[in-house]
């Protein structure tokens, strides 16, 4: 007879569960049964498990016909367990290194208790682990073993079966077993605390308690968190059928009513048409077993006094009070404090409430909000759909959210929505077309029916999302759950090549609809003429027969002040009257000047609304690892990577693939190289065109100057297939650069395989 019969249910886990095995069979402490049960899941648990079992003589592999639920999953395994001890472990959770030696040791200095309750930590899926909040009540002072009136703290814990270890005489002569359905842990831990004879503690973390991100009870939404009233009734009934046991009918009343607003609270259980139900039945069960003396004084100290209010209201019934109380709770009234800090609230409160009336009207169904940049200016993917949407679908309005200072470059088609205003939270409650290249406001509640478009703003050679999460260098204080958050709410993620849909769907993993159709921004290469081109430069102040090379850094991420990583008036002394440098600084710098000295030769435009006039004004691209090369590429103009600090700069923030073994142009290690690569011509050479047919071929297979007119298609008029079809790369004709400044595109075909 082993000492422990762990069991573990296994559904839809298949990518957790040989990590959860593993944690069982390599314990210190090998005297053990080890039951696993296949829940019919459809995924890979049940060979899984096989494997395990036909490997190793410790392992019991039980499959169930049907799909039965956790509850009657676990009594599958209890009904075969032979150990003197059972523990439970959920199939996606790990026991810690030295768990079942910590726990032997304890059981046998606490004399064999009925119940040993140890501590767990949650795993969060960003990697963090946070110890149980409550282990203090897990002190081993005292006595060794005692019943739970001696240390009634233990019911605050966290009611789960799978913090304890039960001794299996035990749990037989009480008759446990789950019930099916949610929360089927209520029925069982209550009363196997209620009722022992004998419970200790083990202030040592066992069992490491996953946090998964998307697949959990928790984290789905379904009418069956309402079997939590099944659930209680359950241990009420047991309170009932023991007199003995009635004397904690209080404490379970209590700790009912906490469990049932933390469902109620979470957006992620409760579908919005089973609400009001859940309230009601709360209400009715809190009134049906509210123990004489069980009033609002009688609740724990622990709990705040906005809490305890919760409590009282829902079991009155008032739940359009206990919304209002939460509204007011989330719009920062509980704790204001000041006669400024409380006005600013009200504001607050005020514009909330609006947001929430506004959400209850209809869509519009002809409203389209865009936004860049964090509420910058008309710029980047948004703009260019925004404008073809209003050339393909005149019907639609449209509105952009940018500061008020940058309201007086909005075209005359589209109205300026400043952030924070009613009218603000007003179009975001009722446009039907949501599209922007960051994020919006975390303030917004995605309605059924709102369509959300993620355009992003560039192709991703250094790493993004969750990719980052080792990468503390970079992401000192990114917020990867708001992220994600961020993501539930997109339908479409534009992307502008297979890389970056690769990148994207790993990096923020989400349900959105991935459209492949090229960057709207970069369709301007495709239809601007020589005359544009001129009178581009021309604007710029760019003097007739100068060659114009667009410098235009990214920012690092391990440095505080903009880095200088060219002496401007050295360079262009060496490259001489002929070469003009458009000096651009990365939007983080934003009011920094490009050089701390003005030029004759070098033009700061940073402030240029638009980097695609930019680009087409220029001769030639000099960047390092700045997205704005992918772009680039799909002018079919040279390009200089100037990589003079790249090991620090992958060391740092990381990147999806070495940029110096495939370059989109010339590389240039050091000033000098720079330099010399435009006085010598390499820079247009026919190397540097190889390289970068090689580049487009990679990078640039959507862009052809038709992607805003697929998204408005596809999204807005609701057309399934991308129209119009993407033009062959032999058949594309990119903007020409100035006469006599620059080499003609090279139209090489695209082929891939030419990488340095």
């Amino acid at each position: 007879m082993p000492r422990f019969s762990v069991i573990v249910p296994a559904y839809k886990v298949q990518a957790y569960l040989q990590e959860s095995l593993d944690s069982v069979l390599s314990q210190s402490y090998p005297d053990l049964e080890l039951i696993a049960v296949d829940d019919a899941s459809p995924d890979a648990c049940g060979a899984i498990i096989d494997e395990y079992a036909a490997r190793d003589p410790r392992v019991t592999a039980v499959h169930l016909a049907h799909n039965l639920g956790l509850g009657p999953a676990r009594n599958a395994g209890l009904a075969r367990a032979t150990g003197d001890y059972l523990i439970f472990l959920d199939g996606d959770d790990v026991l810690a290194p030295g768990a079942l030696q910590a726990v032997t040791d304890r059981l046998k200095a606490t004399g064999s208790p009925d119940v040993l309750v140890y501590d767990y930590a949650r795993v969060f899926w960003t990697g963090e682990v946070v110890r149980n909040r409550l282990s203090h009540r897990l002190h081993e002072d005292g006595p060794a073993s005692f019943r739970l009136a001696d240390r009634p703290a233990l019911l605050g814990m966290l009611m789960v079966v799978w913090n304890k270890a039960y001794r299996r005489e035990y749990v037989e002569r009480e008759g446990l077993e789950f019930p099916p359905g949610f929360y089927e842990d209520t029925p069982w831990t209550y009363p196997a605390l209620l009722a022992a004879e004998s419970v200790a503690v083990l202030d040592r973390v066992c069992v490491h308690y996953r946090q998964r991100r998307t697949g959990s009870i928790l984290t789905t939404t379904s009418r069956r968190h309402l079997d939590v009233f099944d659930q209680y009734e359950r241990v009420f009934g047991l309170l009932a059928a023991r007199p003995e046991l009635e004397r904690w009918r209080p404490a379970v009343h209590r700790r009912m009513a906490e469990h049932f607003c933390a469902v109620y609270a979470d957006p992620r259980r409760l579908p919005r048409a089973a609400r009001a139900e859940f309230f009601a039945r709360a209400s009715a069960l809190l009134r049906r077993h509210r123990a004489p003396g069980a009033g609002a004084d009688a609740l724990p100290l622990s709990l705040t006094r906005t809490d305890r209010l919760r409590q009282t209201l829902m079991r009155a019934g008032l739940r359009r009070t206990y919304g209002v109380l939460s509204a007011l709770r989330a719009a920062g009234l509980a704790g204001a404090a000041g006669a400024g800090v409380l006005g600013r609230g009200l504001r607050e409160c005020a514009l909330r409430l609006h947001y929430r009336i506004q959400r209850l009207l209809p869509l519009r169904p002809d409203l389209a909000v865009f936004s860049a940049y964090w509420n910058g200016g008309y710029a980047c993917n948004p703009a260019a759909i925004e404008a073809k949407l209003r050339e393909l679908a005149p019907h639609m309005r449209t509105a952009w959210i940018c500061d008020p200072r940058h309201a007086a470059g909005l075209p005359a088609g589209t109205a300026a929505l400043s952030p924070g205003t009613a009218a603000y939270w007003t179009a975001l409650a009722r446009a039907t077309y949501l599209t922007t290249n960051v994020n919006f406001d975390r303030g917004l509640v995605k309605r059924p029916g709102q369509i959300l478009v993620q355009t992003q703003h560039g192709t991703p050679l250094k790493r993004v999302g969750l990719d980052l999460q080792d990468r503390p260098a970079a992401t000192p204080t990114t917020d990867f759950a708001g992220l994600l958050r961020g993501a539930d709410q997109w339908d479409y993620l534009l992307s502008a090549n297979r890389h970056s849909t690769l990148v994207w769907e790993k990096a923020l993993p989400a349900s959105y609809t991935t459209l492949e159709y090229g960057y709207p921004r970069n369709d301007p290469f495709h239809r601007a003429t020589r005359a544009d081109v001129l009178a581009l430069r021309e604007r710029l102040g760019i003097a007739p027969g100068t060659t114009a090379i667009l410098y235009a850094p990214t920012h690092r991420d391990y440095r505080r002040s903009m880095p200088r990583h060219l002496d401007f008036e050295r360079v262009l002394r060496d490259l001489g009257p002929r070469f003009v440098l458009l000096a651009r600084t990365h939007l983080t710098y934003a009011g920094e000047p490009a050089a701390p000295d003005p030029h004759p030769r070098l033009i700061d435009v940073s402030a240029h609304p638009s980097v695609e006039e930019l680009c087409l004004a220029s001769d030639a691209l000099v960047t390092d690892y700045s997205s704005l090369m992918f772009d680039y590429a799909a002018l079919d103009r040279p390009i200089v990577i100037h990589a003079d600090d790249w090991e620090a700069y992958e060391a740092a923030r990381g990147t999806y693939f070495d940029l110096r073994t495939c370059p989109p142009g010339a590389i240039a290690r050091t000033e000098d190289e720079l330099v010399d690569i435009f006085a010598t011509g390499h820079w247009q050479g026919s190397r540097s065109a190889q390289l970068r047919a090689a580049f487009r071929s990679r990078f640039c297979s959507c862009d052809d100057g038709h992607a805003a007119e697929r998204v408005v298609r596809r999204i807005f008029l609701g057309q399934s297939a991308p129209v119009p079809a993407i033009v062959p790369p032999e058949e594309r004709r990119p903007a020409p650069a100035a006469p006599g400044t620059a080499p003609e595109p090279t139209l090489a075909p695209l082929t891939a395989g030419l990488w340095p």
